[in-house]
């Protein structure tokens, strides 16, 4: 497979660094461990988003007054509203989860970036989305920009049952929800990857995404030119983002 497909350009793109002092418009709860936050301010004019992979850097306050920086996916951007939407997982602790938690109409937060896009064409016959309860939120905007001529398998881990909410797109889906790090790993092996062109996206646990990342390769022989597979945290690190490459 290695030899016979041939890679697509996948399109890099910087963007001039930009700082938005915003404040929090709407407040929302689409399951249990999940909380979407609205922030709108003037200055979200000309905010731009490329891919639905790209890395805002949000800057809050917090309990102690120290400043904090995490790393999260635009969700979605209303540039007429001048709104900008972004998807909190929340985990048993965490500064992040706390905020986000506690979080009200009227708080202030600042949001930086992104600094650059990695612009994966959609019109690949076939999309390979997987991750944990992080990458959801890079998942379901991908759902929503993929065509009607396009078929997307989604494999995601949420250990909540109550967090595996319906998933909407135009193209033909087929998701899977599991509970644990064994059984993501048992599923993704047992997938069957469909012939021809397709690209392979996941995001996750560092070690998770390692041994997924390997899986793919050895395992199902999917060429690394048609693959992005990234960890976005790690077990006992505070600040964590890494893209899994040879």
């Amino acid at each position: 497979m290695e030899d016979t497909i041939a890679p697509r350009r996948v399109t890099r793109i910087r963007h001039e660094l930009h700082r938005r002092d915003t404040v929090v418009r709407r407040i929302t709860r689409p399951s249990p461990n999940f909380v979407a936050i609205t922030f709108a301010d003037p200055s979200l004019a000309g905010f731009v988003s490329s891919s639905f992979d790209d890395h805002v850097k949000f800057i809050f306050t917090d309990t102690q007054g120290q400043p904090v920086r995490r790393d999260y996916t635009p969700l979605h951007h209303d540039a007429a509203q001048g709104e900008l939407t972004i998807e909190f997982a929340l985990h048993d602790s965490g500064a992040a989860t706390q905020w986000a938690r506690q979080a009200q109409v009227g708080d202030r937060a600042v949001i930086a970036g992104p600094r650059g896009s990695m612009v994966i064409p959609a019109d690949y016959p076939w999309h390979l989305l997987a991750g944990d309860t992080t990458a959801l939120p890079a998942i379901v905007r991908r759902l929503r920009e993929l065509p009607a001529d396009v078929s997307a398998r989604v494999l995601l881990l949420a250990e909540d049952a109550a967090d595996h909410r319906p998933l909407h797109s135009a193209a033909r889906l087929d998701v899977s929800w599991v509970r644990s790090p064994e059984a993501f790993l048992a599923a993704a092996d047992a997938l069957q990857l469909p012939e021809g062109e397709g690209f392979a996206w996941a995001a996750g646990e560092a070690s998770l995404m390692k041994r997924l990342r390997q899986l793919l390769v050895d395992g199902k022989q999917h060429p690394r030119t048609a693959m992005r597979v990234s960890a976005y945290w790690k077990q006992g690190a505070q600040e964590f983002h890494e893209d899994l490459v040879d």
